[in-house]
Formats: C-alpha cells, sequence, structure tokens
C-alpha cells in the first residue's frame, strides 16, 4: 500500500460481530489514512477497542442530520458498513450519497466458506455485479479460476462467542445508548432461548434428517430442494418481493401444488443457524394438507445440503448464497428474488410454474465465468470468525481500499 498516496478519512459504521474492522482500521492507518468509527450500542463499542471512536446516544430520528454532519465534520472521504438496508445505515447511505461519499459494504462471502465479500454500494439489488450474460463472459475474459484450496478454517464455537459478546452487553447495558433500536426482529435473548431449546433436541433432528435423506435418495423419486433462509435476513427482507419468509413459503407451495408432476417431491430445509423460535415444520405441514400435497412435502432441519443438491432436479430460493454451490454441480436453481446470479444462463429464466416440470440446468461456460469474475472483483479470502481469516481479509480489504478498486 503507497505511502504517497493522498490522506482519506475512513468512516465505519456497524460491521460483523467480529475484529474485522478493527483490524481494517489499523492497516488503513499503518497507510497513513484516518479511520473512524460511530458506535451505535455497547457492542459496537466493545468490537472497536482503539481510538478514532465516537458514540451516537441520540434517537434514531435525529440520525440523519447527526451522521450528516459527522461526515462534513470530520472530512469523511468512504463509508464502510456491513448491511446497507439497516435503517441506520440506510440513512447513512442517503447522506454520504449527496456529498459524493463512496460507500463499501462487507458482508459474508458468496463463495463460502473461505470468502469475504467486498463490494460498492452493497448486494442483491445494489450490487454492481453484470447480470447480462455477454457482459459477464467478457468482463470474466482473462481472469484465473478461483484458488478453492481451504485456508482459514473458523468454528461455530467462535461465531457465537462472538454474538455473545456484542449482544448481551446491549441487553444489560442498554441505558448506554438509551434510544438505540435493533434491526433485528428478535430480542436476543429470546434468540439464545431459541437455541438452547433447538441444541437440546439437535442430535435428534439431525439423525431424522438425514434418515429421510437416504430413504429419499434410495427411492429414486425425482424431487427438488427448497433450503429456507433466515428470517431475519435482509437479502429476503429487503431485495425479494416478500415481506416475510411465511409468504415465500405460501407461494412456493402453492406453486408446486398446481403444477408440479404427481411423482415429484419437494424438499424443505430448515437454515442450519436458524433459531427455533417459528415452527417451519408445522407452518410448512399445514400449508402443504391446505393444497392437498402433504404427502409430496418433507421438511428437514439437518443434512448435508451439497449432497441433497446433487441428486435432486434442483432448487427453488428466494436469493440464499446457497445456490451458488449449486450452480457448481450444473443443477438448475430457479431465483424469486433479486441476486447477483439471477441471470439468463444461470438461474432458470422463466416462471416458477414451469419450473417444476422444466428445470433447465446453467450453462456450464457462464457458471465459470461468473466465478472467475466473482471471484476476482467481489470478494476477498478471509472469514468473520478466526484469527487468521480476520487477518487475511482485513490485509486485502486495506489494500482495494487503498488501491481504489477493483470497481464497477
Amino acid at each position: 500500500m503507497s505511502e504517497t498516496a493522498s490522506r482519506r478519512v475512513f468512516l465505519f459504521l456497524q460491521g460483523p460481530s467480529s475484529p474485522l474492522f478493527a483490524k481494517c482500521a489499523d492497516r488503513l492507518e499503518r497507510a497513513g489514512h484516518r479511520a473512524l468509527r460511530i458506535n451505535l450500542n455497547m457492542g459496537d463499542r466493545i468490537f472497536w477497542r482503539r481510538r478514532g471512536g465516537h458514540d451516537y446516544r441520540g434517537r434514531r430520528e435525529a440520525w440523519p442530520a447527526f451522521v450528516g454532519a459527522f461526515l462534513d465534520r470530520h472530512g469523511v472521504t468512504d463509508l464502510i458498513l456491513l448491511g446497507e438496508e439497516r435503517p441506520y445505515h440506510k440513512a447513512a447511505v442517503a447522506e454520504a450519497r449527496t456529498r459524493g461519499i463512496p460507500v463499501y459494504v462487507i458482508e459474508m462471502g458468496y463463495l463460502r466458506p473461505d470468502w469475504v465479500t467486498f463490494e460498492r454500494d452493497g448486494m442483491s439489488s445494489n450490487s454492481h455485479f453484470p447480470r447480462d450474460p455477454a457482459r459477464i463472459l467478457a468482463e470474466a475474459e482473462g481472469l484465473p479460476e478461483p484458488d478453492w484450496t481451504g485456508r482459514h478454517r473458523q468454528t461455530f464455537r467462535a461465531e457465537a462467542g462472538y454474538d455473545l459478546l456484542y449482544n448481551l452487553p446491549n441487553v444489560f447495558l442498554w441505558f448506554l445508548y438509551p434510544h438505540y433500536r435493533r434491526h433485528a426482529l428478535f430480542h436476543p435473548l429470546a434468540e439464545y432461548a431459541g437455541w438452547l431449546r433447538k441444541l437440546a433436541g439437535q442430535r435428534r433432528s439431525r439423525a431424522r434428517a438425514e434418515e429421510a435423506v437416504r430413504q429419499l435418495i434410495d427411492s429414486a423419486r425425482p424431487y427438488f430442494v427448497y433450503p429456507l433462509q433466515l428470517q431475519t435476513d435482509y437479502q429476503l427482507r429487503a431485495h425479494s418481493p416478500f415481506a416475510n419468509q411465511q409468504e415465500a413459503i405460501s407461494l412456493v407451495l402453492s406453486s408446486f401444488a398446481r403444477h408440479a408432476p404427481a411423482d415429484r417431491q419437494l424438499l424443505v430445509k430448515i437454515h442450519p443457524l436458524d433459531n427455533g423460535l417459528i415452527d417451519w415444520a408445522g407452518f410448512v405441514g399445514r400449508t402443504a394438507a391446505g393444497l392437498g400435497i402433504a404427502g409430496r412435502v418433507q421438511v428437514i432441519d439437518g443434512g448435508n445440503l451439497d449432497r441433497l443438491a446433487a441428486h435432486s432436479l434442483g432448487m427453488v430460493t428466494v436469493n440464499s448464497t446457497a445456490s451458488i454451490s449449486v450452480f457448481r454441480r450444473g443443477k438448475p436453481v430457479k431465483t424469486l428474488g433479486s441476486a447477483v446470479f439471477d441471470a439468463p444462463g444461470l438461474s432458470y429464466p422463466g416462471p416458477l410454474d414451469a419450473f417444476w416440470e422444466r428445470p433447465t440446468p446453467p450453462d456450464p461456460a457462464l457458471v465459470d465465468a461468473f466465478f472467475r469474475l466473482m471471484a476476482a472483483k467481489y470478494q476477498v479470502r478471509g472469514n468473520f470468525y478466526s484469527a487468521s481469516g480476520t487477518d487475511a481479509a482485513a490485509d486485502a480489504i486495506a489494500e482495494r481500499l487503498v488501491a481504489g478498486g477493483p470497481w464497477h
């Protein structure tokens, strides 16, 4: 990174509950720039144990004026955050854009588990990734095959530990930021209670899922996979036509009941990080029964999605990144929301009603180009929850920020 580059001021807002943003700031300051942070709650403050932190304790209604004045007062040149559709972030992005300040969004990688997404402006509807097949092929020309070698391992224990470290201080020290409003749908203590109940029965649910999958594959019955997303997922909430997951489930099952050939099955897979506060199996079961297809729809809480996809006719998704691994297997995918992979030749271009009868696999050349372009220009190697992964991601993010690209 050039020591002679002009001095810039990077403002960080909320990021992952991990050391990643602080590490990015360290590297940017070593390159001669300035890094600032606005803490909206105690969890933000805990993960920014360095200089440059500022606290906002006002009401959400006053936030746009505050952040706009902050951008002006400190001469901010760049804004960095996770989740551009969060209410606080949406307002900050609007203020930044009126001033011509570029916005960079960091999220879990599309090419998980060993990658981090790093984009200008946002993901899904806000992404600059091309949707035109000809552009994807042209922009991927000459780019190397992604290095799929695993480099950084993170554990669920580390992720859960960081989550607790972020959320519990917000619960018990809420009075330090009395007007902060969470973007999450569930209270953290309710989520943890749901997780404890789920973990208590996880061995049984996984065993049942594995047995259901084994029986379905051994039976050679043709089936589709529908992996549920988290109810709290902003990719579903902000980048799809659905207000919640119940609406998406109802549409998928209704279409399947009316248009799927009678010999075809639908396997609904609960998200592995679902907190168990909503009885998805019950909701799917009642909806399927009301449509007269209870015997053709199964719900599992567990099982290996890659194995399921490999033996399936294809996948239906709102816009889950789980479908990206399905493209690599050459399996058809129907996308119902906005997603970077919703392009003709990748996702099925026709209506959902037709997909059940005539699922069309993706174009291998376009799939190859998609992965080369995604890895080279929209991802960096690393992760959120391991020391080596956050070091690698911070190095790559800071290097791209200082170098000024690649951007689209």
